[in-house]
């Protein structure tokens, strides 16, 4: 008996880290606007529909951007505000039932097959449509098909409130992909490179899985595929999927035969995120605050984190540092994974505290945030390190009751000089112990 075909639900809210970024002044979204590269980047974020209009992509050069139109307006990057909001996003959805993947910021992708039951027959995919919208209270684009690329076609030809259905199976869904242009690779491209690194945040995690659907190598490559196949001529996934499979995989290696098993209708199962649950400390800084004083803010979040009942004794493998910067600076944040799971806070401020000095403006609110936790703590070297200390006082001392007995010379070390040296006597030499000090 054959499998029942994949019902995938694909949720998207167009220039989500644009609309998150301008916040209450919705007039940004009307005129040409883009986010502001982040600290350290010359590229453009999300971008408005009337900047799309002079030609200008995310990802573009600013000064590129800038030479196409002068009246660009630029919106400070939120990369926090777009954390919290993508979470919520989450949190919503998987208050309905839904085991979301999360491909990008602002693109979601669950199966709708085990909520069918739930919300309303085995066929009335419309119930857990109008569940989603209910939850996440945003005018999101509902695109569904048996792939995951299929529904982010159909999430991108749907309206706000008319979801798009593809019904069927895999040929449907290619027959369905067929006349899209190959545009639509760049969007599952890099939701491909989101997964892989795990750029969302999830309570714990959120990143996981992502489109990942040959690795994290040939997502990456999708991405850059639609400029060269548009300059051989190739401008639909129809064409994509009539080339034969030697002939690209010779042309465009692994990326290549990744983009024409999706434009043949094919996938792979989604990979739903963990379940996880959001840890996380703030303080807001009296004054805006920069060196010691954000040094010593760290310290306290540190202190406050491991003390939180939450953690249950676990340790902590990835951590999200991040601050609100001055009126109108927007956000900062930093992804830090540790190289073994800590919990000793001595030794994450060693690790926390060198990216501080990447803070691109003064901090006003500053925030450390749980993505993942290590196994509970079964470090036993602070044993062995305290049992160290109790034998070096031991055998301080020893010493200074046998220096009290017989004189200052009573104990001495070995101290090697020139072990390969021919004359013994250069070898090594005594000096005074020092273990007492």
């Amino acid at each position: 008996m054959a499998a029942a075909p994949q019902l995938i639900v694909c949720v998207l809210l167009p220039r989500f880290e644009l609309t998150v970024a301008a916040g209450t002044r919705t007039d940004l979204l009307g005129v040409p606007a883009a986010v502001a590269p982040e600290p350290g980047s010359q590229q453009i974020g999300a971008v408005s529909a009337a900047a799309e209009a002079y030609g200008i992509a995310p990802g573009m050069r600013l000064g590129e951007a800038l030479a196409r139109c002068q009246q660009l307006t630029l919106i400070p990057p939120d990369p926090a505000g777009v954390e919290d909001a993508f979470e919520q996003m989450l949190s919503a959805l998987e208050s309905i039932g839904a085991a979301c993947e999360p491909l990008r910021p602002g693109l979601v992708c669950f199966d709708a097959r085990g909520l069918l039951r739930l919300y309303g027959s085995r066929h009335d995919v419309e119930a857990v449509l109008v569940a989603a919208r209910r939850a996440i209270r945003a005018p999101a684009r509902f695109g569904v098909a048996p792939t995951r690329f299929a529904a982010l076609g159909a999430a991108t030809r749907a309206r706000a409130r008319q979801p798009l259905i593809v019904a069927g199976d895999s040929r449907q869904a290619r027959e369905f992909l067929a006349p899209m242009p190959v545009e639509l690779l760049r969007s599952i491209g890099g939701a491909a490179v989101a997964g892989a690194g795990g750029a969302a945040a999830a309570g714990g995690a959120a990143g996981a899985g992502g489109a990942a659907a040959a690795g994290g190598a040939a997502g990456a490559g999708v991405a850059a595929l639609p400029e060269a196949l548009q300059r051989l001529g190739i401008s639909t996934l129809g064409e994509l999927a009539a080339l034969p499979r030697a002939a690209v995989a010779d042309r465009f290696g692994r990326p290549g035969l990744h983009a024409r098993r999706l434009a043949l209708g094919g996938d792979t199962p989604l990979r739903p995120r963990d379940a996880g649950e959001l840890v996380r400390e703030s303080l807001d800084l009296p004054e805006v605050s920069s060196g010691q004083q954000l040094e010593r803010a760290l310290g306290l979040l540190i202190d406050r984190l491991l003390a939180r009942r939450e953690r249950r004794g676990r340790t902590l493998r990835v951590v999200v540092l991040s601050a609100a910067l001055v009126e109108g600076g927007g956000t900062w944040r930093q992804r830090v994974s540790f190289r073994e799971s800590l919990s000793d806070p001595l030794r994450m401020r060693l690790a926390l505290t060198p990216r501080l000095q990447l803070l691109p403006a003064p901090a006003q609110t500053l925030r450390l945030t749980v993505e993942r936790f290590g196994p509970p703590t079964n470090d036993q070297r602070a044993l062995l390190e305290e049992a160290a200390r109790v034998r070096a006082a031991r055998l301080g001392e020893a010493v200074r009751q046998v220096r009290a007995a017989a004189g200052p010379d009573a104990a001495l070390r070995v101290l090697q000089i020139d072990p390969s040296s021919r004359f013994p006597e250069r070898r090594a030499v005594l000096a005074p112990y020092e273990g007492e000090r």
